[in-house]
């Protein structure tokens, strides 16, 4: 009696049983939305005036009363960058804080380059003596910060701040504040020196 009353069961519990939807495992994914770009790309404010790089030395930008100022007490080097179309760079190491400046003097590309897409970038726009600076962070790298200041047509100031290999990591918001301070100081030269 037993065994027809489970059958039973079983038949009418096969009967109710809903045909299975696909899954969505299974299911096509739905068409990518149409890709759309940027008719004008982001234009940078007027600045006050042009400052051409030409012929300017990046490591006599700071003074040794500015680099002290900025704990930046060993002896400016200065070197070719050419990731920055062979520009004209120096670097600046701090003894005291570990941490190391980047002076770059990019005269083949405008500051407007790090608002591309593919620049793949964050940034944040602010001004140094009225001129655009743009404060750039490279997602996933977070030992560096950038300041690109925006000078002349198809010319910008470079400057990277970094952690010099400290045994404790340095926060990026530190560094991008020791960026700004460098630019900061970098410009007050630059416009006394042109």
């Amino acid at each position: 009696m037993r065994t027809p009353a489970l059958l039973i069961v079983a038949v009418a519990l096969a009967g109710c049983t809903a045909v299975p939807q696909q899954s969505s495992l299974t299911t096509p994914p739905p068409p990518p939305p149409p890709t759309t770009t940027s008719a004008t790309p982001l234009d940078l404010p007027p600045r006050p005036r042009s400052v051409p790089l030409d012929e300017v030395d990046p490591c006599a930008l700071l003074t040794a009363d500015q680099r002290t100022s900025l704990s930046l007490d060993n002896p400016p080097g200065a070197y070719v960058e050419p990731s920055f179309g062979n520009a004209r760079a120096c670097t600046i190491r701090s003894t005291t804080s570990g941490n190391v400046a980047r002076i770059a003097l990019v005269v083949v590309s405008g500051a407007d380059v790090w608002l591309s897409e593919n620049a793949q970038v964050e940034y944040t726009l602010g001004t140094i003596e009225g001129f655009t600076a743009i404060t750039v962070r490279t997602p996933d790298v977070h030992d560096v910060c950038n300041v690109e200041i925006d000078v002349a047509d198809g010319q910008f100031v470079d400057v990277m701040f970094r952690d010099g290999g400290n045994s404790t990591a340095v926060q990026q918001d530190h560094l991008c504040l020791g960026a700004q301070r460098v630019a900061e100081a970098v410009m007050a030269s630059l416009l006394q020196k042109r």
